[in-house]
């Protein structure tokens, strides 16, 4: 099993679509085997869905994250637990323990894109 975190300074890194870096966790008999930082080379947004499934990610781990990339997470097979906030690799340790929350609603209308609107209104995999 592959993890995949938005990351910056060890923290989940709190929008999606803005994301430049993800810790990939390699995961074999319930503990991590293998992890690497990985940058986005500039991907955004829709894109960042097409990167995490050439990666073979099978658990996305995230803070905020609007409707579009929720649904394009779904039809790639990504399970998404989004909404979450703190450290990386204690997120990652939740997870194994099966106590990280998945949200039912982690969109990140927690801040405005300075388009005039929020990804709670439009889904962040609508735009570049």
């Amino acid at each position: 099993m592959r993890i995949a975190v938005t990351y910056a300074n060890e923290a989940i890194f709190q929008h999606f679509g803005k994301t430049e870096k993800f810790k990939f966790y390699d995961i074999e008999n319930g503990a991590v085997v293998h992890t690497q930082v990985v940058g986005t080379n500039g991907a955004g947004h829709g894109a960042l869905v097409g990167f995490l499934k050439n990666a073979q990610v099978d658990v996305l781990i995230c803070g905020g994250i609007g409707g579009g990339a929720q649904t394009a997470l779904a039809e790639a097979g990504i399970t998404l637990y989004g909404g979450n906030t703190g450290m990386a690799d204690a997120a990652v340790q939740a997870f194994l323990a099966r106590t990280l929350p998945q949200n039912d609603r982690p969109t990140c209308n927690h801040h405005d894109h300075g388009e005039g609107h929020t990804c709670g209104g439009h889904g962040c995999g609508n735009h570049a």
